[in-house]
């Protein structure tokens, strides 16, 4: 079986997000969307909104798992036997940042990345971008999937 997470803090949900997550589940048997805990960041939104939100955008897919963790994402994907971690790219920056973070990885253990890019028209999303828009009243419907429009 191929597991993989993607993991994210998720704050909130993209639709960024939700297109890597949906073309994952076609490359993996299982994919775990894995919610960071980082005690040091202040979310807009609360953990249990984060994974509500993830939870009801795909409660009709049997293959996603959505979970939290602390500490390193290699130790948690050896935790639950995950062989590969999941990370979209939208532009170049993305790309090295990746890339240093990934190779970290695999001098770490034997975890593998594999990145897909977000499909075309998403590569300007990202969470810092849709809290922007939420805190100064802009319209961000557009940005994210209904499951966190609904819970605005």
């Amino acid at each position: 079986m191929k597991r993989a997470i993607f993991p994210g803090s998720f704050d909130p949900l993209t639709l960024g997000h939700y297109d890597i997550i949906k073309r994952g589940i076609t490359v993996f048997d299982e994919l775990y969307i894995a919610i960071g805990i980082n005690a040091d960041k202040k979310y807009m939104f609360s953990l249990e909104e984060r994974k509500r939100f993830i939870e009801e955008a795909f409660k009709d897919e049997p293959k996603i798992k959505v979970v939290t963790y602390k500490g390193l994402t290699v130790d948690f994907c050896k935790e639950i036997n995950a062989g590969f971690i999941l990370r979209g790219l939208r532009n170049p920056a993305d790309f090295e940042f990746e890339k240093a973070i990934a190779h970290t990885n695999r001098h770490l253990s034997e975890i593998e990345t594999v990145f897909l890019l977000t499909s075309s028209g998403k590569s300007y999303i990202s969470s810092s971008i849709v809290r922007d828009v939420i805190r100064n009243g802009g319209d961000y419907t557009l940005l994210v999937p209904e499951t966190v429009v609904a819970k605005r």
